[in-house]
């Protein structure tokens, strides 16, 4: 398997030994082996390493379409199910009437509380709903130890998966795009109707990440699967790389989120 190593970024090569050795844990065992909550483009991965073996996967985040999901490696015999995947959904109840909570503020305190982003999945808001899916592994530590965010008092209140609030269809906008190369700068550039300096002053001002990380790199090679987060932007996900064009471009298909 050490071909695969030269189809992904030299960065993405830990996580890749991860996988490998997840695989070869279920082949030896030949029991499911679960990750914690990944991202789109370390899912990406996931598949293309296990498409080439006998095994298989599964995976789920608790939220329809979810962003962040766990996965579950499962050799031939093995019938998986959600709950394998072991999430829980909870509610966060708070004083509605005299405070407000953002997307911001409900992740900081997570994190403030000594969690690593792996080991819970999307904060999801509606209105002034808020409900956020963990690893079932720290659900009552987190039920325990998470009773304040942003100096208002909560609890976390679990909730089966049907009531999880549904994502909104409109959400992502799929469009195709043409770029002359796979550099940061240049797909920025395009998707944003930005001038190429433009488009780098973004980058070099760190207001860029590709998934979840702060990219200052304008020649750093975007991959099929990235997510793009531009502050005051919005985001944008790498949905597939469809070809090239009869001018030697490349046409990429792009999802749009505000």
């Amino acid at each position: 398997m050490e071909h695969i190593y030269q189809h992904f970024r030299k960065e993405e090569q830990p996580f890749i030994e991860q996988v490998v050795g997840w695989q070869r844990e279920v082949e030896e065992r030949y029991y499911p082996k679960r990750t914690d909550f990944l991202n789109p483009r370390e899912r990406f991965i996931v598949r293309a390493i296990i498409q080439q073996t006998e095994s298989n996967v599964y995976s789920d985040g608790g939220f329809e379409q979810a962003e962040r999901k766990r996965m579950l490696l499962y050799p031939p015999y093995y019938e998986a199910s959600m709950e394998d995947l072991g999430v829980q959904l909870f509610r966060v109840e708070y004083a509605m009437k005299f405070a407000t909570l953002t997307h911001p503020q409900v992740l900081g305190s997570l994190l403030a509380n000594g969690l690593v982003r792996s080991r819970f999945g999307d904060i999801r808001i509606k209105g002034q709903e808020i409900q956020l899916a963990v690893a079932e592994e720290i659900a009552d530590y987190i039920q325990m130890q998470l009773i304040q965010m942003n100096k208002t008092k909560v609890q976390l209140q679990p909730i089966s998966h049907k009531e999880a609030i549904p994502q909104d269809i409109t959400a992502w906008q799929i469009q195709v795009i043409t770029v002359s190369a796979m550099r940061l700068d240049a797909i920025l550039a395009t998707i944003l109707k930005l001038s190429r300096q433009k488009a780098q002053q973004l980058i070099q001002a760190g207001r860029v990440q590709v998934n979840f990380t702060v990219r200052d790199d304008r020649s750093f090679e975007i991959q099929e699967q990235d997510l793009l987060s531009i502050r005051q932007y919005g985001r944008y996900k790498i949905v597939a790389i469809e070809g090239t064009t009869r001018k030697d471009k490349i046409r990429l298909q792009v999802g749009f989120m505000a």
